[in-house]
C-alpha cells in the first residue's frame, strides 16, 4: 500500500464538501410531506443518515480550527483574539441575517391580501423582528467555533479532554434531572431557551418550542468541535497517512462503541444534542474520515470526489447561497393558468410531480437544487476564488 506524507489532506475538503451537499439536499425537498426515510431527521431519539450531516461538519470544523490556529502556535495575542471574535460575530450575524431575510419575504407575501400598499407591506416586512429565530445552524457554528478557538488559545491542550468529559457529564445530569429526554415544553432545554430568548424566537417542532440549535444544547455541541480539534492535533502530529488512519479508526471505534453502549441510559438524540449523540457521531465521523484518507490520499481514487471539492473549498458561502435561493424560489410568485404560484411550486407541482410521483419528484427537486449550487461553487473553484467568512 502506497504511503503519502503530505500534510495537506484532500479528504478533509471532500468530507466537508459531502456534508455541505448533504445539508442542501435534506433542507430543500420538493415537498416536506414526501421525503424518503433516510433523508429525514429522527423524530426524537435515534439516529438517521441525515442526523450525521451537521455533526460531521462540526467535527471537520474542529479539525480546521486546529490547523488554522496552529499557524500562530496557539499563542495568545490581541490580534489573534480579535480575529476569533470578529469571525464569530460575522458568522453569527450572517445566520441571523438569513433568518431575517426569510421572515421578511414570508411576511411580505402574507400581507398581500390585507389591502396594504407596496411600501407599507415592505416596511412591515423588513421591521418584523418579533418572530425572528435568533439561533440556527450558522449561529451554532459561530458560537462553537468561537468558544473552541478561545479555549485553544487560553487553555493548555492537555486539559481539553477533561473539559469535554466534565462538560458532557454535567450536561447529562442537567438532562436527567430537568426532563431533558422528554419531548415537551417541560424540557429544561425548552425552559431555558424560552426564558432567555422568548418563545417567538425559537424553532417549533410539531408545535413544541424545543430549538435543535438552542442555547443549552450548544454546550455539548462545543464539546463536539473540541473532539474534532483534538483529532486535528492527532492528524497534524504525524505526516504518515498510515498512522493517521490507524489512530482515527481507533478513536472512531472507541467513541462509537461508547455512544451506542451508553445509549441505553442516555438516548442518542440530535435535537437535544445528547452526550451519546456527541460520542457516536464524532466516532463515526472519525472513522469515515479515516476511510476517506485511505481511499483518496493513500490509494489515490480521486475522480469520484471531484464533485464535492467545489462544495468543500467554499462551504459556508455555498450553504448561505443555498439558503438565499431557497427563500427566493419559495416566495417569489408569478401567475400561471390564472393562479399565483411560486417558482418552487411550479417546478415541483407542475414539472416534476405529475410525471415522477410524490417522493421521487421531491428527491429530484432536491438534487436539482444541489446541482444549481454546485454549478456556482464549481465556477468559483475553477477560478480559484475562495470566499472566507
Amino acid at each position: 500500500m502506497q504511503q503519502t506524507t503530505s500534510n495537506r489532506l484532500l479528504s478533509l475538503d471532500i468530507l466537508r464538501g459531502i456534508t455541505i451537499a448533504g445539508m442542501i439536499l435534506v433542507n430543500n425537498p420538493g415537498s416536506w410531506g414526501s421525503v424518503y426515510a433516510p433523508l429525514r431527521h429522527a423524530e426524537w431519539n435515534g439516529l438517521t443518515p441525515t442526523d450525521l450531516i451537521f455533526p460531521f461538519f462540526m467535527f471537520i470544523m474542529g479539525i480546521s480550527t486546529y490547523i488554522s490556529l496552529r499557524k500562530f502556535n496557539f499563542e495568545y495575542s490581541k490580534a489573534t483574539v480579535q480575529k476569533i471574535i470578529k469571525r464569530t460575530v460575522v458568522i453569527f450575524l450572517i445566520g441571523l441575517g438569513l433568518a431575517w431575510f426569510g421572515l421578511s419575504f414570508s411576511t411580505f407575501r402574507d400581507l398581500s391580501e390585507d389591502g396594504l400598499g407596496f411600501f407599507e407591506r415592505l416596511f412591515q416586512s423588513i421591521t418584523n423582528f418579533e418572530h425572528i429565530r435568533i439561533l440556527g445552524v450558522m449561529q451554532r457554528l459561530a458560537i462553537t467555533y468561537g468558544i473552541t478557538s478561545l479555549i485553544a488559545v487560553f487553555v493548555k491542550h492537555k486539559y481539553i479532554p477533561y473539559i469535554i468529559v466534565v462538560t458532557l457529564s454535567a450536561y447529562f445530569l442537567v438532562l436527567l434531572f430537568g426532563n431533558g429526554f422528554e419531548f415537551s415544553e417541560n424540557n429544561i432545554i425548552s425552559l431555558v431557551d424560552r426564558g432567555i430568548l422568548g418563545v417567538n424566537h425559537l424553532y417549533k417542532d410539531a408545535g413544541v418550542a424545543i430549538d435543535p440549535e438552542g442555547l443549552l444544547s450548544t454546550i455539548p455541541a462545543t464539546c463536539h468541535v473540541l473532539v474534532g480539534f483534538l483529532c486535528g492535533k492527532i492528524l497534524m502530529e504525524v505526516k504518515d497517512n498510515q498512522v493517521r488512519i490507524t489512530r482515527l479508526f481507533i478513536i472512531g471505534t472507541i467513541l462509537t462503541f461508547m455512544g451506542f453502549l451508553l445509549n441505553y441510559g442516555c438516548p442518542i438524540n440530535k435535537k437535544i444534542w445528547s452526550p451519546t449523540f456527541v460520542l457516536a457521531t464524532c466516532g463515526l465521523a472519525s472513522s469515515f474520515l479515516a476511510l476517506l484518507i485511505w481511499i483518496i490520499d493513500i490509494k489515490g481514487y480521486k475522480k469520484w470526489s471531484v464533485f464535492f471539492e467545489s462544495f468543500g473549498v467554499n462551504p459556508l458561502f455555498i450553504y448561505v447561497l443555498a439558503g438565499v435561493l431557497s427563500i427566493l424560489t419559495g416566495n417569489i410568485t408569478f401567475t400561471y393558468h390564472g393562479e399565483n404560484i411560486s417558482l418552487h411550486g411550479f417546478i415541483y407541482d407542475q414539472a416534476l410531480q405529475p410525471y415522477l410521483g410524490d417522493y421521487l419528484s421531491s428527491l429530484v427537486f432536491a438534487l436539482l437544487f444541489v446541482t444549481v449550487t454546485w454549478f456556482v461553487g464549481n465556477i468559483l473553484y475553477k477560478r480559484k476564488i475562495y470566499i472566507k467568512i
